[in-house]
């Protein structure tokens, strides 16, 4: 991977910022992690996303042990350089969330204000 040009702000959330993950081909959202300076400078180097576990307190590469590691195709950052977006390819079988799903994002909540639905039938 390139180096990056950004400065990312670690400052503004105790030295952490959301990685969000993006699969490259199909644009769906993964899963969301922490990174702090050291598990950035990691992910840049190796070339697969690394975070820092808040709950464990240490560096993790997602798919370490499972083989799901997430080979980043880019990176980029938001306009306040404190977030993360890393597109990439998951190696394995797919299943980046621990409870074997292809996305963390599979519980759908239920909206009233807003929603379509919801528009429609003010009318």
């Amino acid at each position: 991977m390139s180096e990056s040009t950004a400065t990312i702000d670690f400052d503004k959330m105790d030295g952490l910022v959301p990685g969000i993950v993006q699969d490259a081909s199909t644009g769906e959202v993964l899963m969301l992690g922490f990174l702090n300076p050291v598990s950035y400078a990691k992910t840049l180097e190796t070339g697969f996303v690394t975070f820092w576990s808040r709950t464990r307190q240490k560096l993790w590469m997602k798919g370490e042990t499972s083989g799901n590691r997430l080979r980043v195709v880019s990176a980029s950052t938001d306009c306040d350089n404190d977030t993360l977006l890393f597109r990439v390819f998951v190696e394995g079988d797919g299943l980046v969330c621990h409870e074997g799903t292809v996305s963390c994002f599979t519980r759908p909540i239920s909206l009233s204000v807003g929603s379509p639905e919801s528009e429609a039938t003010r009318g």
